[in-house]
């Protein structure tokens, strides 16, 4: 089964304690269907400027991502250039130039809302709810979502999370939306709205899942060295719903299997700058890190 993604493409600019790197490819939708291209068919939908080199559109044709959405316009793509410190979980935005992204309005072609799974990377609420005004018939619905839109437009993000399946969001946005420092108490209050599920991030800790009645944690892969954890959350929903379609499974199960895929995937993400570490995966890379993921949160009962 396909995956349908509407978000950004951009480049990046990215200083870490590590490195830095300069007008990079990035972007949500970028992150999101590189890595769920490992695992099942992607469609992207995106606009980028007539600055956007056609060999970045070769690395996703590259992993079999259908970039029939993908729109050029005349003028510049959107760049976004951020620093972090040691802390890695928390990205200071030094720069943002929506540029084309300002007057993006998703047109879903008419071969890919049938899609049976879609997600809703980082964009406008509004330009959300478009999107599912046009895409009616996905099986499963997922969304992400940012302070910047819970601080200007937190009506219409209610509204969003309360026409999907899965909510995906970090853990400082989750207590912002909810005004609420217990994630338990934030989870409980965005499942209010209608969502089957929340997912909140939380960067190097991993990730919590909660439903209606039960709980799941996963951590995050211990990693010796981080270069970038730009698009990490991006590559981890990617890899997640990557799973889940490519099984057809939306089982609680199901989603719990696939919450330690996509903290696999956003592992090897945040080894190198944009998307470096993440284009050229081998099979094998990624068995061998989810089967020691498994060993690492095995134990035997009492």
């Amino acid at each position: 089964m396909s995956i349908l993604v509407v978000g950004s493409v951009a480049f990046d600019s990215v200083e870490t304690p590590f490195g830095k790197a300069e007008d990079v490819l990035g972007g949500s939708a970028t992150y999101f269907s590189t890595s769920a291209s490992y695992f099942t068919d992607v469609s992207l939908v995106a606009v980028v400027g007539e600055d956007f080199p056609d060999e970045h559109v070769t690395l996703l044709t590259d992993r079999k991502v259908d970039v029939s959405g993908l729109t050029k316009v005349p003028g510049e793509t959107f760049r976004w250039k951020g620093r972090y410190d040691y802390d890695l979980n928390q990205a200071h935005t030094l720069e943002t130039h929506l540029n084309v992204f300002s007057d993006f309005e998703p047109e879903i072609p008419e071969d890919h809302r049938d899609n049976d799974f879609l997600f809703l990377a980082n964009i406008d609420p509004e330009l959300q709810l478009k999107v599912l005004d046009q895409v009616t018939g996905a099986r499963f619905t997922a969304c992400d979502t940012m302070n910047f839109w819970i601080e200007s437009k937190i009506e219409k993000v209610k509204e969003v999370f309360s026409r999907v399946d899965l909510v995906v969001i970090n853990e400082g946005e989750a207590r912002e939306f909810a005004g609420e420092a217990s994630l338990v108490k934030a989870a409980k209050k965005v499942l209010a709205l209608g969502p089957r599920i929340i997912i909140i991030k939380r960067g190097e800790y991993g990730a919590i899942m909660f439903t209606e009645t039960t709980v799941f944690s996963a951590p995050a892969y211990p990693l010796e060295e981080i270069f970038d954890p730009t698009g990490a959350g991006d590559t981890f929903a990617g890899g997640m719903m990557g799973l889940v379609a490519s099984t057809g499974d939306i089982s609680e199960a199901n989603i719990r299997r696939a919450i330690v895929l996509g903290s696999t995937m956003a592992s090897f993400n945040v080894e190198a700058f944009s998307l470096d570490r993440l284009k050229d995966l081998k099979t094998e890379e990624i068995n061998d890190r989810y089967g020691e993921f498994k060993r690492l949160t095995h134990f035997e009962g009492l």
